[in-house]
């Protein structure tokens, strides 16, 4: 699709429709595990193969989270799909969680196989290798519950969540595959208790639970962590350490961009709903970060947003205190994954809708061109994405993270670009 300024909101939203029914809903609904429920992701980044059948409760949850949204979004008119099978679908994926997911000690598990079996894939990781699964199930539980207008799974997102809230400050939850190192915090803890707390928050708003205030504090409060505690100013580093000694150190001077992006499109969306006397500065702040990570994450010589930079841009760099992930920051920086290209789609329309700034528009543009011109698989009878690219934009055969072609970011971010252009407008 070319594009030029000034973007026209009908033809913008058209395209990401026929993106959806086109390329990612043929290649998603195949994979969907109509026998046991849930999704299957662990395919070759080309898509061209299932790897294995075991399920990621993180991708269940994101999935259950996903497909509740379609259906909202065919019951509006926003996709001609069937909404009834989607919901269905997404109550399905919500049972198999529920049924498999959730361990003896009230915490969700990492890993199932396909039947749903937890199991180890770690020699010691445990069970419950990481909160993050958990906020995932949540995330799931709360939409389908607010979509559905089913209040039952309101109840279990909201019992899940106050016990990973309460194993975050006992100090006990784990946060595989990024473990972080004592006396070092992460901006993508606060960044995603923000995402869900603002999911259950819609969801008790919609069917008038009595948690809807405290969420808003939650909220806040988390905000404020990103805003006040994990930012210096327009700059968001991924790690920040305690100790001010360390302030030369990889760890602490690397950026990733596309968890920057990504959390500014959380903080900009929670401004509208929460309770502020002045909401300006934190909105002025957060889109300055975002124009920071846009700027210094771009690859000036082959275009694209690199996966890890300096803080000043160009390779991460400063002294090295070894780990993991490290090693992963110094081995990857310059891959360029698909997942901060389509949250830069949608946080530059959203930034540019928020703030009546003409400017956003060329920087979506900017990515527009480059994620569509690099990204999708040219395989008629794939479609999708290739999700992981080297610097020059050849494919890798390689897996971000988890070991799984996962749905959520695309299909999330592409629903909420349909809806932003349908709903605010884009250009009055």
């Amino acid at each position: 699709m070319t594009l030029s300024l000034p973007l026209e909101a009908e033809s913008l939203q058209q395209f990401y429709q026929d993106q959806l029914t086109d390329n990612f809903l043929p290649f998603w609904n195949r994979a969907v595990d109509r026998q046991y429920g849930g999704i299957f992701t662990c395919f070759s980044n080309s898509g061209a193969q299932l790897l294995s059948t075991n399920k990621f409760v993180w991708s269940q949850g994101r999935f259950v989270w996903t497909w509740a949204h379609l259906a909202e979004a065919c019951q509006r008119g926003l996709l001609a799909e069937n909404a009834a099978q989607y919901l269905e679908t997404a109550r399905l994926g919500a049972e198999f969680l529920m049924q498999h997911a959730l361990l003896d000690n009230g915490s969700a598990a990492f890993w199932l196989t396909r039947t749903g079996v937890p199991f180890e894939a770690n020699p010691g990781q445990g069970l419950d290798a990481s909160f993050y699964s958990d906020c995932f199930v949540i995330l799931g539980w709360a939409e389908y519950a607010r979509v559905a207008r089913d209040a039952h799974w309101l109840t279990q997102a909201l019992d899940l969540w106050h016990r990973v809230r309460t194993r975050l400050a006992e100090g006990t939850a784990k946060s595989e595959p990024y473990p972080v190192s004592p006396g070092w915090t992460a901006h993508a803890h606060p960044m995603i208790l923000l995402n869900t707390a603002h999911t259950l928050y819609e969801a008790a708003r919609t069917l008038k639970a009595d948690p809807a205030p405290v969420l808003l504090e939650q909220m806040h409060t988390y905000v404020d962590i990103i805003l006040s505690r994990q930012a210096e100013g327009d700059l968001l580093p991924e790690l920040r350490s305690n100790d001010p000694t360390d302030s030369d150190t990889l760890q602490a001077r690397h950026l990733n961009p596309g968890h920057v992006i990504e959390s500014m499109s959380f903080i900009v969306k929670a401004l509208q709903v929460l309770p502020l006397s002045t909401p300006t500065p934190h909105l002025h702040q957060a889109l300055r970060i975002l124009q920071h990570a846009l700027m210094v994450g771009w690859d000036p010589e082959y275009g694209g947003l690199l996966r890890y930079v300096d803080r000043d841009g160009g390779p991460p760099k400063g002294r090295l205190i070894g780990g993991a992930y490290e090693d992963l920051v110094q081995s990857s920086w310059d891959t360029k994954l698909w997942w901060p290209h389509v949250e830069a789609l949608y946080a530059t329309l959203l930034a540019r809708t928020i703030s009546g700034d003409l400017s956003w528009e060329a920087q979506y543009l900017r990515l527009h061109g480059y994620a569509f011109a690099t990204f999708p698989q040219s395989d008629p009878q794939i479609r999708e994405w290739i999700q992981i690219r080297d610097r020059q934009g050849y494919p890798v055969d390689a897996v971000a993270g988890l070991p799984v072609k996962d749905p959520f970011h695309i299909l999330r971010s592409f629903l909420l670009i349909i809806e932003l252009l349908t709903t605010w407008g884009f250009r009055g």
